[in-house]
């Protein structure tokens, strides 16, 4: 809980206050459909002016607003030259003060939300709530960091250059973990795949000098990366088959989780997950060996590490009425992740394996060819059938070949009688999708359905 007055937030920075100055908000709130009571609501510039939202964050419960001019409403008010820059400037200042031993670094272009819950529950941690990953939601989060804290795990995202350096900048990191450097965005960078890993390696040029980062051996860019003159100030610690930390003994327990053994120079650790799919286990063996080497006990990385359940659209398997099984993967997606959570689909058990998709976006003019290579990924893999829906769905199926169908839109993929309804009973079902698809509406319609 944030025990900062207004007076304090106000020497920070540098804000001119109106009413009372010893209130002290309980959170920040960027936005009037989640604002909790106790908060102060920051008034950004954005499509819509958020100053024409501070009546209703006060309807709401805020006790007070973060402005660029006074606001003709009796609450108090922190008035500044720029929100966006105070709100950066808050979160930042809040981090220096309270500055946890630790802070990490998350990013990748798959797993990133899901890597963050696992490394902050090895490191008994806190962590950015959500995928509060941007140059807005991350100094949201930091604002009202709290005190005493050991370790604090900051999830990193990005889709344009610039974006990760900026959030090294709000909190500079001690060690961080790159998941993957994979497609996602690939329409934002010229320059393909290592305008990819530039921005994502913006991560370990923003380490402190002798900061540690852990990255899967395998991955050939992050080894760029680490090659690069800018990031030989920090330690790159390669993670898997003839490194010195690396996983062994995998075991798939279905819809129980999985299994694996991380050899390290410690020994050998036994470690259980709650997640689904060989792709977690690449996660977890980050997680643990970062972890482990920053000194962190094994008993404490395994408890931790066998705690975290899935969320809702990252990775949560869904028993559906009828029989059968559901996998919501619903919270984005891109080649990389598409496949892999297929891989976990295969995993568990059940009737036949299928996919229900909505497309890709900001994949650049090579989308409709990555589309089709996705759809051909999936049946190569082993999938039944595919229900593909969004403005690539025909190169989706085009590239899954027997067995796919598409659809212009959800509406279509709901109501035509060789959509959704045609699902066979008993199958194991991937949903996923880019957010503008809204594929948790295919989650809600399969359960209810």
């Amino acid at each position: 809980m944030n025990d900062w007055s207004l007076f304090q937030i106000a020497a920070e920075l540098g804000a001119e206050i109106r009413g009372d100055g010893a209130l002290a908000p309980t959170s920040l709130s960027l936005d009037t459909r989640t604002l909790q009571p106790g908060a102060c609501f920051v008034a950004l510039r954005a499509e819509r002016d958020g100053h024409e939202f501070a009546a209703q964050a006060l309807e709401k419960g805020a006790v007070a607003l973060l402005v660029d001019h006074v606001v003709d409403i009796d609450c108090p008010q922190l008035i500044v030259p720029d929100t966006l820059e105070a709100l950066q400037r808050w979160g930042q200042a809040r981090l220096e003060a309270v500055r946890p031993r630790l802070v990490l670094g998350v990013t990748g272009s798959v797993g990133k939300t899901s890597t963050k819950e696992l490394l902050a529950a090895a490191l008994g941690g806190w962590k950015t709530p959500g995928n509060r990953n941007n140059t807005l939601g991350l100094p949201e989060a930091l604002a009202t960091l709290p005190e005493g804290l050991a370790a604090a795990v900051l999830e990193m995202g990005m889709s344009t250059p610039g974006e990760i350096r900026r959030l090294t900048e709000i909190a500079p990191l001690d060690a961080g973990l790159i998941t993957l450097v994979g497609t996602a965005h690939l329409e934002n960078f010229p320059s393909g795949q290592q305008g990819v890993a530039e921005a994502k390696g913006e991560l370990v040029a923003g380490l402190r000098r002798g900061g540690v980062w852990t990255h899967l051996a395998t991955d050939s860019w992050c080894r760029w990366i680490a090659e690069q003159p800018w990031a030989r100030h920090a330690q790159a610690l390669p993670v898997g088959e003839g490194q010195t930390y690396a996983w062994e003994a995998v075991e798939s327990l279905g819809a129980a989780g999985g299994a694996f053994h991380l050899r390290s120079p410690q020994g050998v650790l036994p470690l259980r997950l709650q997640l689904p799919g060989e792709h977690q286990i690449r996660n977890a063996a980050l997680a643990a060996a970062l972890a482990l080497h920053l000194g962190f006990g094994g008993d404490q990385i395994a408890q931790g590490l066998a705690s975290v359940t899935p969320e809702p659209g990252r990775g949560r398997l869904n028993p559906l009425a009828g029989g059968g099984l559901l996998l919501d993967e619903t919270y984005n997606a891109n080649p990389d992740s598409i496949l892999a959570c297929a891989q976990a689909l295969l995993l568990l058990p059940g009737g036949e394996a299928v996919a229900v998709l909505g497309s890709m976006r900001e994949l650049g003019p090579d989308a409709a060819s990555v589309h089709r290579d996705t759809g051909a990924g999936l049946k190569a893999l082993g999938l039944a059938r595919l229900w593909a829906y969004g403005e690539f769905a025909a190169e989706y199926a085009e590239g899954f070949g027997p067995g796919a169908r598409a659809f212009p839109d959800f509406e279509a993929l709901r109501d035509a009688a060789e959509g959704l309804g045609a699902i066979p009973p008993g199958a194991r079902i991937l949903v996923k999708g880019s957010r503008y698809w809204r594929a948790e509406r295919t989650v809600a319609w399969l359960l209810t359905h």
